[in-house]
């Protein structure tokens, strides 16, 4: 009689990260290993609420891992008071133990007051993710030339590398954190008070110089903005933005691509659009 394998699921653990790291690169083929040590490095060293999984979770056989998911969690805006929110992200369990695979989902799903974000989902899985609860809240994505929008009289752009004191502590260490990420923190200030942003390199099969808004405090702060940081942005050679939207932004030049990379949530809150703070998309690039 062949003896089943044992195969339990437990939290991932800062000794697991070289086992974790093979494994995702043996799932996602066309990343490499230090891709996904790089990751998991940040992701160690990053600040994560109190009582939350800082890596996620792993299925376990003969002390080996069969199977992961990484979790991401946050607070919007960064703020220790504001709702707690979780990227899943980076899936994978062996063929031979994909019939323990709900035990990852459910585990990584358990927390009932968490805004649970599925920002990568690919074409194929978008059935199925809404059919475990999930709704869309992004519907497509927006390109935008902002520099091509009206001037703002009196608007000034610059650029933040460390916390800035003129912006309430967690905004202002957001927009150093993700600088320190190799992202564009931006503070754009305004007659109306200073709207802060961040940006990101975005990766495009065009020689057109990209960037994505991966945060920002309402889109419309984007579109008010647009002019005076689209021409920031063009000094440093960059002509287009990319930003989540649902349906195309009259007031601001660009292209409306619907249905293209849309965005899921499941929980109490839905998530706002252009808000992607300490995702995936800075810790993996995604």
């Amino acid at each position: 009689m062949t003896t089943p394998p044992r195969v339990r699921r437990r939290q991932i653990t800062a000794a697991d990260l070289d086992a974790i790291a093979d494994l995702l690169t043996e799932g996602f083929i066309a990343r490499t290993r230090d891709y996904w040590t790089d990751g998991l490095a940040l992701l160690a060293r990053r600040e994560c609420p109190q009582g939350y999984p800082r890596f996620g979770y792993m299925l376990e056989c003969d002390g080996a891992p069969v199977g992961v998911i990484l979790q991401i969690f946050s607070r919007t805006d960064g703020d220790p008071a504001a709702q707690v929110r979780c990227n899943l992200s980076s899936w994978y369990v062996r063929e031979a133990f994909r019939g323990y695979a709900s035990l990852l989902t459910t585990s990584a799903m358990a927390f009932k007051d968490v805004t649970y974000i599925n920002s990568s989902a690919a074409g194929y899985t978008w059935s199925t993710i809404e059919s475990q609860g999930y709704e869309p809240y992004g519907r497509g994505i927006f390109v935008a030339v902002p520099a091509l929008s009206p001037r703002s009289p009196g608007a000034r752009v610059r650029e933040i590398t460390a916390a800035s004191e003129d912006l309430a502590p967690p905004v202002a260490d957001l927009l150093a954190a993700h600088a320190r990420s190799g992202c564009v923190s931006l503070v754009c200030d305004t007659a109306k008070g200073p709207a802060p942003f961040v940006f990101i390199r975005w990766r495009l099969k065009s020689r057109l110089k990209m960037m994505r808004l991966l945060y920002c405090r309402d889109t419309a702060d984007f579109v008010r903005c647009a002019g005076p940081i689209g021409r920031f942005l063009l000094r440093r050679g960059v002509c287009a933005v990319a930003c989540d939207a649902v349906a195309p932004i009259a007031s601001l030049p660009g292209k409306w691509f619907p249905g293209a990379e849309p965005k899921f949530f499941k929980g109490p809150v839905a998530p706002r659009l252009n808000d992607l703070a300490f995702t995936e998309s800075v810790l993996f690039g995604v």
